[in-house]
């Protein structure tokens, strides 16, 4: 947080401990809506958000309500009467509203739809229909729909008349009768435009266009490449049944990554942020993976059981030492490919029909790192090593060049396993990560101990 936000922070609890009401709203009104909601959690106790709450500014209140979380909404909601509630519905975007639904028990979801409109009510129920994951769970209906037999200053009369409860009134779409798309408008091209002329002359209709049960990852990337500030969802007789805007679309950025990053982390995924989950559910998150993981590292304890007798007698048991050294790089160098591909995945920057491209460009990176890897651990081998265990110029070349090769090895299985995974519908970061560390410890064991045995046994 900056210096003049906790200023301000000050200032806020400052005027809240006094009773000093009417400075508080003064200076509320000059904070974004997500830096008021942070004071809120950051701050103040459950007791002192409700009062907080309570006197926000109504143009502010639904605003600050969408940014804070869910618990908290939760209180708000229970503490608010019927009439709080209706007003505080009311002035919220749907898509919001249902964002706040699908996060809350049922008892209180009962009591939302209770108090919203009938109209809003169905359009609610229609929304909450679709997929978690479809793009259709993001939409909004709340968009400005124009004729293509309109003019210009018609259209304008109808964005002041109907756009204060809009989400964007920026772009807007051309529909017929039965609400087919026919084309988009920008506020820009009607203003550099003539009143008289009509909005068909003037839109665009090659519109790039999201379908309802599209995946919302697919519609954040549609976002990240067009640079699109909002973009039309139609169904399948190509109907605008809403709109994804582009805040909508960068939660939708954010609450992938982190996923990713949890998967890959072998922790379950959860929305909550760290400091809100209860020890118990980090429990939950975690120890079945860790176990799962126990489990498949037998395979390696496997391994090394069966050579243990053989790689003991080798060398006066030299080739032991080096044995945790070559397991951790191979499975380091793994990783590095294996985060590389599935984030170009998740991008749509790779797809397995680029598989022997990405296998070529892998080997030809894994030699010269390997290369690069070895030379330097031979030299610390023959130099450093030597000088507290029995290393010989023969065991530092064979640890050196298995090195070399384990790496290799690493790095096109962190390639492939991400490719294959995503060809059987898999989730990449589910499969790869968690598992590619065992199946490299396994195969570079396997390497490391034949070769030594055969050249040294």
């Amino acid at each position: 947080m900056n210096r003049e936000l906790q200023t301000i922070f000050e200032k806020l609890s400052f005027c809240l401990e006094t009773r000093k009401f009417a400075d508080l709203r003064i200076i509320l009104l000059d904070l974004e809506p997500a830096d008021i909601a942070g004071f809120m959690e950051n701050n103040l106790d459950e007791k002192e958000q409700l009062v907080f709450f309570r006197l926000l500014p109504k143009e502010l209140a639904s605003d600050v309500f969408v940014n804070i979380e869910t618990d908290t909404q939760e209180r708000i909601i229970r503490a608010f009467t019927d009439k709080e509630l209706k007003a505080l519905i009311d002035d919220m975007f749907l898509d919001d509203t249902v964002d706040v639904i699908e996060e809350m028990p049922a008892n209180v979801v009962k009591r939302i739809l209770k108090n919203s409109d009938p109209e809003n009510r169905k359009q609610i129920n229609e929304l909450l229909v679709y997929p978690d994951d479809s793009a259709g769970s993001i939409m909004t209906t709340e968009y400005v729909s124009l004729s293509a037999t309109m003019s210009v200053e018609s259209a304008f009369e109808k964005i002041r008349r109907t756009g204060v409860n809009k989400e964007t009134i920026y772009t807007c779409y051309v529909t017929d009768r039965r609400k087919r798309l026919l084309g988009v408008v920008t506020v820009r091209d009607m203003l550099l435009a003539n009143n008289q002329d009509l909005i068909a002359d003037i839109m665009d209709t090659n519109v790039i266009t999201l379908k309802t049960m599209e995946d919302k990852e697919q519609v954040a990337l549609k976002f990240s490449k067009y640079d699109f500030i909002a973009m039309p969802v139609i169904d399948k007789e190509g109907c605008l049944v809403g709109i994804v805007t582009i805040d909508d679309a960068v939660d939708v950025i954010q609450e992938e990554a982190t996923e990713d990053i949890q998967k890959m982390a072998a922790v379950l995924p959860s929305e909550k942020p760290y400091l809100k989950q209860s020890v118990w559910s980090i429990w939950k998150a975690r120890a079945p993976w860790l176990l799962l993981l126990m489990i498949s590292a037998t395979f390696t304890s496997m391994v090394l059981s069966y050579y243990e007798t053989n790689l003991a007698l080798i060398a006066g048991g030299a080739l032991y030492a080096f044995v945790p050294m070559l397991m951790g790089t191979a499975g380091n160098a793994g990783n590095q490919t294996s985060v590389t591909v599935i984030r170009a995945l998740a991008l749509g920057e790779v797809q397995f029909k680029n598989l022997f491209k990405v296998i070529l460009k892998e080997l030809l990176a894994s030699l010269l790192l390997g290369l690069t890897v070895g030379i330097v651990c031979f030299l610390k081998l023959w130099l450093i090593d030597s000088l507290y265990n029995a290393v010989t110029i023969e065991i530092a070349v064979i640890v050196s060049s298995v090195l070399v090769l384990a790496i290799v090895m690493a790095k096109l299985v962190g390639c492939l396993l991400p490719l294959v995974a995503k060809k059987f519908k898999l989730d990449p970061a589910v499969v790869a990560s968690p598992f590619m560390t065992t199946i490299v410890d396994v195969l570079s064991l396997i390497i490391y101990c034949t070769i030594s045995i055969a050249l040294l046994g």
